[in-house]
């Protein structure tokens, strides 16, 4: 199966352009959702780029039991839905357990799985079985040649819309790296994302708040768009230092325009090679 075909089959609709999922760690509330929905919306439709608005509808896996998880589950995937009809894009969250596919696709367009549950068969089937585009991400744990059995799982249960993400790989216990091989062996399965926000954490702090790279975020995107990578995952926030979750990683949403300016180049750059 050619890359045509394979993105046909697993429902891509960016075409030859640079995909863009994009938005908040987590739906913190209705305005600033709606803030920072208008500011990848505009900066996207400037750039021509398609855009999937991304947010977290509650935040399972979090480092000490005081960290912000949501702001409740309906009210949140409410939040998510009135942007994409607001702004009439789609919309991705991320799921934690079998029983959340089938709700959470009421609201969005794309299930996300999180890495550390890219394993979990119960969730990948559920989510298969909505008819959503499934957006699995790496495990931090896993080579990217064993997320063919992931993608499987997915295939397997009646639904060939599956996507893969590489969100980094553990180096040592508190950093990550992002292993650029990765994306030609995973671009053989499934079209592939590169998350350049997550893979700059830095996890397992004694603090239990994770740190990150945001510095670094535009040498691993157009590294990423470089290698292969068919859109990229931005965690974007106005103030990065307010964000109840991963603000250590995010980027700031004025800074927006120009990363994806330099990462659209890089990719027109790929597709006329």
């Amino acid at each position: 199966m050619n890359r045509k075909e394979l993105h046909q089959r697993a429902g891509w609709t960016a075409g030859n352009r640079l995909q863009i999922i994009a938005g908040p760690c987590a739906i913190e509330g209705e305005s600033i959702a709606m803030e920072v929905a208008e500011g990848v919306v505009e900066v996207c439709e400037a750039l021509d780029l398609p855009l999937i608005f991304k947010g977290s509808y509650r935040k399972a896996n979090r480092s000490r039991l005081d960290s912000f998880t949501g702001i409740g589950d309906e009210k949140a995937l409410e939040i998510l839905a009135a942007v994409g009809e607001r702004f009439n894009v789609p919309t991705t969250t991320d799921i934690h357990a079998a029983e959340e596919a089938a709700i959470a696709a009421e609201y969005v367009d794309v299930l996300q799985i999180p890495a550390f549950l890219c394993r979990q068969t119960d969730l990948l089937v559920a989510a298969a079985n909505t008819g959503k585009v499934v957006n699995i991400k790496k495990g931090q744990f896993l080579s990217p040649e064993a997320m063919q059995h992931a993608v499987v799982k997915v295939q397997e249960s009646g639904n060939d819309r599956v996507w893969l993400t590489e969100r980094g790989t553990m180096l040592g216990y508190q950093d990550m790296v992002v292993d650029m091989r990765g994306f030609p062996v995973m671009g053989r399965m499934a079209p592939v994302i590169a998350d350049i926000t997550h893979s700059l954490q830095q996890p397992n702090q004694t603090s239990g708040v994770t740190g990150g790279r945001p510095e670094l975020i535009a040498t691993i995107g157009k590294a990423a768009v470089a290698a292969g990578a068919n859109g990229v995952f931005i965690e974007t926030h106005p103030r990065p230092g307010e964000a109840l979750s991963d603000g250590a990683n995010m980027l700031p949403l004025d800074q927006l325009h120009e990363l994806l300016t330099q990462l659209k180049r890089v990719h027109a750059a790929v597709q006329a090679d």
